[in-house]
């Protein structure tokens, strides 16, 4: 690295003098194509149902869904990840609600692709929104099967693949699923489905306000902490990537977003693949709560997170902020 001029002959002051200055000389940018939108759905008719622990994130019925889609779309957002709230009689041990081609999201993206072919649809692959017991794999005498599992989230993403998906995302992490995933998706002739694979997930804090939006929270036995990585853990994260890339993941994320930023760096830094991040539920509600408080300006902690996605070398991100983040780029 060239060494710079000492001061005087250096004053960086220089190039932060006005807003046209600062602008020309920015480093990184934060546009609304670099944003997935995450949205909850439901069953009903004309229903947007707030979420307690997320201000300003609602459930959305189909029929609403629709009109959400078609703004983000017009607001330059290119993709939204549908998770599901399953109605408690439909969540059972066998998680069979997971592969059924009439469930909630496999009618979510069939519609969708109808009508806004456009707008590219990411799933979440992972058996907790319907598993009795809120685990993201199948439980047997207080074991999550790593296997069995496996063959299940196959056959889910097949299913969604079928509806019509673009990106499939198994955020499960279960061993092998990605190159069971991909062989499935090759087999079957979906050879355009892409994963974006949940490779760097940590065993985190940080993800409890969308167990309760997606219904999971209360039906949680244990933890998470045998399929999900250490959060202490800084090279097995990185052999997860590299796992997850050799098995044919197109797209890696790693979650939650912000207290990981290290990680991000190291994974952009060593596989210079697509690298995404999620702003995970816990970290939006953290910044709405300091907002609604007047202790932060919403706003622009909001931009300002974003943007240390970008300089940590993501190339996208998965935010709740999405719309409100998109608006305010169009300004």
């Amino acid at each position: 690295m060239q060494t710079p001029a000492t001061y005087p002959a250096a004053r960086m002051r220089r190039l932060r003098r006005t807003r046209a200055m600062r602008e020309m000389v920015q480093e990184n940018g934060l546009s609304a194509g670099d944003l997935i939108w995450p949205v909850f759905i439901r069953d009903g008719n004309g229903v947007e149902e707030p979420i307690a622990s997320l201000p300003g994130v609602n459930r959305l019925s189909l029929d609403r869904l629709l009109p959400a889609a078609e703004r983000a779309l017009a607001l330059g957002i290119p993709a939204i990840c549908l998770f599901p709230y399953t109605a408690p009689d439909l969540r059972t041990e066998d998680c069979a609600e997971a592969w059924n081609p009439e469930n909630l999201t496999n009618r979510a993206i069939r519609m969708l692709k109808a009508e806004l072919p456009e707008l590219m649809v990411m799933t979440d692959i992972a058996l907790d929104p319907y598993n009795a017991n809120g685990h993201d794999g199948f439980v047997v005498d207080g074991q999550i099967l790593n296997d069995e599992t496996v063959d299940a989230l196959v056959k889910m993403g097949l299913a969604q693949a079928e509806a019509g998906a673009d990106i499939l995302g198994p955020s499960d992490m279960m061993d092998g699923r990605i190159g069971a995933l991909r062989a499935a998706m090759e087999s079957a002739g979906h050879r355009d489905v892409a994963i974006l694979s949940y490779a760097a997930k940590f065993a985190s804090g940080f993800y409890g306000p969308f167990r309760d939006a997606v219904g999971a929270g209360t039906r949680l036995v244990g933890d998470k902490a045998t399929y999900q990585i250490n959060p202490a853990n800084r090279e097995e994260a990185l052999a997860c990537v590299a796992r997850d890339l050799a098995e044919g993941a197109d797209m890696v994320m790693i979650k939650p977003g912000m207290p990981y930023l290290d990680i991000c760096r190291a994974v952009k830094d060593r596989f210079q693949r697509p690298t995404f991040a999620y702003q995970v539920s816990g970290e939006y509600a953290m910044l709405m709560a300091a907002a609604q408080n007047g202790w932060l300006d919403g706003d622009k902690v909001m931009l300002e997170s974003l943007m240390a996605f970008k300089r940590a070398g993501c190339d996208g991100v998965l935010t709740y902020f999405a719309p409100r983040v998109a608006e305010i780029l169009r300004k």
